[in-house]
C-alpha cells in the first residue's frame, strides 16, 4: 500500500520561504512521476509541479522560478522549495505520485496516490 505524508506546512510572511517534504512508503518514488498540487479555500485544486523519474521538472507558470522540486532517494522523498512566497500562494499543498505520465500532468486524476495535505498561509 502506498501511503505519503506531507509535512513542512506553516505560516509565513509574505517574500519568506518555506520547504515542504513529501515522505513515501510503499512505491519507490524515483520509479515514478511525483506532483504537488494546491488547493485554497473555494478554488479547484491547481497544478504546482513535477518531477518525472528521470529528475526533469516542470511548474506551473505561476510558481515558476520561485518554486523547485528535488528528491532524496535515499529518504524516498520528495521536497517542493518554495521561495518567494506571495499571499496568493496560501493553500493546502498536496503531493501525488502517478505510475506514467506524459500528458495531462495538471490533471489530479492523473495520479494515484494522494497525501492528506499541508497547509501553507503566507500573510503580506
Amino acid at each position: 500500500q502506498v501511503h505519503l505524508v506531507e509535512s513542512g506546512g506553516g505560516y509565513v510572511q509574505a517574500g519568506h520561504s518555506l520547504r515542504l517534504s513529501c515522505a513515501a512508503s510503499g512505491r519507490t518514488i524515483s520509479n515514478y512521476a511525483m506532483g504537488w498540487f494546491r488547493q485554497a479555500p473555494g478554488k479547484e485544486r491547481e497544478f504546482v509541479g513535477i518531477m518525472w523519474s528521470g529528475g526533469n521538472t516542470y511548474y506551473a507558470d505561476s510558481v515558476k522560478g520561485r518554486f523547485t522540486i528535488s528528491r532524496d532517494n535515499a529518504k524516498n522523498t520528495v521536497y517542493l522549495q518554495m521561495n518567494s512566497l506571495k499571499p496568493e500562494d496560501t493553500a493546502v499543498y498536496y503531493c501525488a505520485t502517478a505510475p506514467r505520465i506524459r500528458v495531462g500532468v495538471g490533471v489530479p486524476t492523473n495520479y494515484d496516490y494522494w497525501g492528506q495535505g499541508t497547509q501553507v498561509t503566507v500573510s503580506s
